[in-house]
C-alpha cells in the first residue's frame, strides 16, 4: 500500500549532498590515491575491474559513468521507478510502467508506442552484445556492469574504430550512453561523468561494499567528439524561457521520453491547471534526473529551495509527464520544488514560495487559469487514472506545504467567514497552518534523506484535518477505499485517504457539537471544527449531486467515446473507478466548469468529444463525473436536501 512517493533516482549529486543548519551543503568528492581495495567488501569494485578489462574500457571511465547513473547501487532485482536496472542503469521500460508512472497513460491506445523509445531499452541492446539474458542483466549486478561496459565499448568502436586506453578519448561514447538525441543534454551528461573522473569519488554500495574512483585531475576529454554523433540542437534554448522578470530563470531541456511535443493551447488543448510537486531530491539532482534521456518523466519547471531560482525544462506548449495521469498532464503545467515531503515544512523556504507565486501568477495570466485551489493542485490532489493505480498515486508536496500562505502570496487568500457550518452549506477547509500541529507517522520508505531510520511519530505544522468515522477523537480514521479496502485509516504521512486539505471544498453533511461532517469519498466523515475554526463558509460554488436515484460512476480520466475517434487513430479507453461512486443523497463541489472530453496524439491530432465531464473535489483527490449524470446548483447559504 505505501509506495515510495517519487520516481527520481539517486544521482551522484544527491549521493553527496547533506543538510546543514543553514540549508543545503554539497560535500566534495573524496579523491583517493588509487582504486585498489582488499577484503570481503571488494566484490563490486572487482566487478567493475573485470568488466573494464573484458571490453577494454578504461576503468575510471566505467566507474565515473556508473557513479552518475546509479551511485554504484544495484537497486536489487527491481528497476528504479524510471525503468533502469542495476549499477549501469540499463533501461527496459514496459507499457505497464508507462501506464502507471508519471505519464499516467493507462487506457491509451498509443501506450506501446510511448514505451518503444530506444532510449528506454538499453538493457535489450546490452543483452545482444553480451549474450546474457535480459533476466540476468536485470538481477545480477556483475552481469549488469558487464552489459554496460559492452554497450559503452560498442559506442566507442562505432565512433573511433577502437577502444583506446586514454580515458579522454571516450567523451563521445559517454555522451552517446546518455541516449540523448539532443546535443545539449548529451554534453551535460558527459561533462558530469568527466567531472567525476577528474575529482574522484568513493561510496558504499547496497551489498555492504565500497567502491573507489581515484582522482584524475589531468584528464582533458576530447569534447569535439560529440559533433560526430550528429545530434540536433535543443528544441528550446535560453531565448525561449517562459518566466516572469522577477525570478532568476534558466533553461535545461528535459527528457524527450518524458513528454510530448504539442502546441497547447493553440491546438485546442486547454491549459487549466497548475500542479505543485516536490522532487524528493536536491535541486541539481532533480534537474540531472529529469534531463536524463532515459527518464520517462519530466516537468515544466524546477524551483530551488535556497533562493527560489528556477529552471524551466519543458516549454509550456508541450505536455510533460509529471502528474501520473495523462488527462491531467494534457491540461496542466507541472512545477517541481527542491525538497522532501517527509521533512514537513523544512525545505519550503520563503524565497521558494515567493518565486513560485510569481511564476504561478505569470502562468495564470498567460493562460487564463483562475488563481484558486481548484485550479492550483498539489500532486497529491490529482486523480488516479484507473482503479489499479489510485492507491499508488504520489502524495507530494505533503502536509508541510502551507497552502494558506501560498494563496495569500498569489493575492487570492482563502475567503469566507470562520463560522459554525450549517447542514447543506459548503465549507473551505482552512486550518491555521502554524497552529495546526498534527501527529504523523514517518517510516524509512517515506524519507529518502535517510534521516528516519525507523518508523517515528512526528508532530508537524500541517495543512490538513484528520477525518474520522464518527464525531469523536477516539473514532477510527476514515479508510480510503483504494488504500484500505478493509480496516481503518492510519496517520502514516503518505496515507492521504484520511485527510482533507487546506483550500479543498466540501458539502456539509451533518453538524454535532464541535464536529463537522462532510460528504467525502462516497461516505460521511467527521472532523473537529469548534466554532468553524478549521473552515470558511464558501458561496457561489457549484454543487453537484446525482440526477437520479442510482449512484453515479466516478472516473479518473476524460477521454472521448471510441466512436468519436477518426479512422486511423486508436481510441483511448476508460472505465469507472471501481471503488468509488457518488450515492444518491450526497453532494460534492465542482472544481471547474464541465469540459469536453478530449485526447491528443503526437501526430498533432486532437480529438474533442461531444460529452462533458465535471471535475469535483471527491476526496483528498479530484475526480471526474459525466455532466449528464448529475445536476448542478449554486451554493448560496446552504444546499437543501432531506436526505441528511
Amino acid at each position: 500500500m505505501h509506495k515510495r512517493k517519487k520516481r527520481l533516482r539517486l544521482s551522484a549529486v544527491l549521493a553527496v549532498s547533506a543538510l546543514t543548519a543553514g540549508g543545503l551543503a554539497t560535500l566534495p568528492f573524496t579523491a583517493l590515491a588509487d582504486t585498489s581495495q582488499n577484503g570481503p567488501d571488494a566484490s563490486r569494485q572487482q566487478d567493475f575491474s573485470t568488466a573494464a578489462a573484458r571490453y577494454h574500457v578504461p576503468l575510471d571511465v566505467l566507474l565515473g559513468l556508473a557513479y552518475q547513473e546509479s551511485g554504484w547501487q544495484s537497486h536489487g532485482e527491481l528497476p528504479s521507478t524510471d525503468g533502469g536496472f542495476g549499477p549501469m542503469h540499463l533501461t527496459d521500460v514496459t507499457p505497464a510502467m508507462m501506464a502507471g508512472n508519471d505519464a499516467g497513460a493507462a487506457g491509451r491506445s498509443d501506450l506501446a508506442a510511448l514505451a518503444a523509445n530506444p532510449a528506454l531499452h538499453t538493457l535489450q541492446a546490452a543483452a545482444e552484445l553480451t549474450g546474457l539474458s535480459p533476466e540476468t542483466l536485470r538481477s545480477d549486478p556483475a552481469a549488469n556492469i558487464r552489459g554496460g561496459a559492452a554497450l559503452l565499448a560498442s559506442y566507442q568502436k562505432e565512433l573511433t574504430g577502437g577502444t583506446p586506453a586514454d580515458a579522454a578519448q571516450w567523451y563521445g561514447a559517454v555522451a552517446r550512453y546518455s541516449q540523448s538525441t539532443q546535443k545539449q543534454a548529451a554534453v551535460r551528461f558527459a561533462d558530469r561523468v568527466f567531472a567525476t573522473i577528474r575529482d574522484g569519488a568513493t561510496g558504499g554500495t547496497d551489498d555492504g561494499g565500497r567502491v573507489r574512483l581515484a582522482a584524475a585531475p589531468s584528464v582533458r576529454p576530447a569534447t569535439a567528439q560529440v559533433d560526430r554523433l550528429h545530434l540536433k540542437a535543443a528544441s528550446a534554448t535560453a531565448a525561449d524561457i517562459e518566466c516572469p522578470a522577477s525570478v532568476d530563470c534558466s533553461f535545461v531541456p528535459g527528457s524527450a521520453a518524458g513528454g510530448q511535443v504539442s502546441n497547447r493551447p493553440a491546438n485546442g488543448i486547454r491549459i487549466d491547471t497548475i500542479v505543485i510537486h516536490d522532487l524528493e531530491s536536491t535541486y541539481q539532482a532533480g534537474i540531472n534526473t529529469l534531463a536524463d534521456p532515459k527518464n520517462a518523466a519530466s516537468t515544466h519547471y524546477v524551483m530551488r529551495s535556497s533562493d527560489g531560482a528556477v529552471t524551466q525544462m519543458v516549454p509550456t506548449k508541450d505536455i510533460a509527464f509529471q502528474a501520473g495521469n495523462y488527462s491531467s498532464n494534457l491540461h496542466s503545467i507541472g512545477i517541481e520544488h527542491e525538497g522532501y515531503a517527509a521533512q514537513g515544512a523544512t525545505w519550503y523556504t520563503e524565497a521558494q514560495y515567493e518565486a513560485t507565486a510569481d511564476l504561478v501568477k505569470y502562468l495564470a495570466g498567460r493562460f487564463g487559469i483562475p488563481l484558486d485551489r481548484q485550479h492550483i493542485l498539489g500532486h497529491d490532489n490529482v486523480a488516479g487514472p484507473n482503479s489499479s493505480l489510485v492507491s499508488g498515486m504520489h502524495w507530494d508536496p505533503g502536509n508541510g506545504w502551507d497552502w494558506d500562505h501560498f494563496m495569500r502570496l498569489l493575492g487570492r487568500p482563502l475567503g469566507g467567514p470562520h463560522a459554525t457550518p450549517s447542514i447543506g452549506s459548503v465549507v473551505t477547509i482552512d486550518p491555521p497552518f502554524a497552529d495546526n500541529v498534527q501527529t504523523v507517522n514517518v517510516c524509512p520508505a517515506d524519507d529518502p534523506t535517510g534521516a528516519t531510520p525507523v518508523c517515528t511519530d512526528k508532530e508537524q505544522a500541517s495543512n490538513f484535518v484528520y477525518l474520522r468515522t464518527a464525531p469523536d477523537a477516539t473514532a477510527p480514521l476514515f479508510a480510503d477505499q483504494a488504500i484500505h479496502p478493509t480496516g481503518t485509516g492510519t496517520d502514516r504521512i503518505n496515507d492521504w485517504g484520511s485527510t482533507a486539505q487546506s483550500g479543498q471544498q466540501f458539502v456539509v453533511a451533518d453538524v454535532q457539537d464541535d464536529w463537522t461532517a462532510i460528504w467525502f469519498s462516497g461516505a460521511k466523515v467527521w472532523f473537529h471544527n469548534p466554532g468553524g475554526e478549521n473552515t470558511r463558509t464558501a458561496y457561489g460554488v457549484k454543487i453537484i449531486k446525482p440526477s437520479g436515484t442510482s449512484p453515479v460512476a466516478v472516473y479518473g480520466s476524460s477521454y472521448p467515446d471510441k466512436s468519436e475517434y477518426p479512422a486511423g487513430l486508436g481510441a483511448s479507453t476508460q472505465a469507472p473507478l471501481s471503488m468509488y461512486t457518488v450515492p444518491a443523497g450526497q453532494a460534492y463541489v465542482a472544481t471547474q466548469p464541465p469540459a469536453a472530453t478530449d485526447d491528443y496524439f503526437t501526430s498533432g491530432a486532437v480529438v474533442i468529444g461531444a460529452k462533458k465531464m465535471y471535475t469535483v473535489q471527491y476526496n483528498h483527490r479530484v475526480a471526474l463525473l459525466y455532466a449528464d449524470d448529475v445536476t448542478a446548483t449554486t451554493a448560496t447559504h446552504h444546499w437543501e436536501d432531506g436526505g441528511n
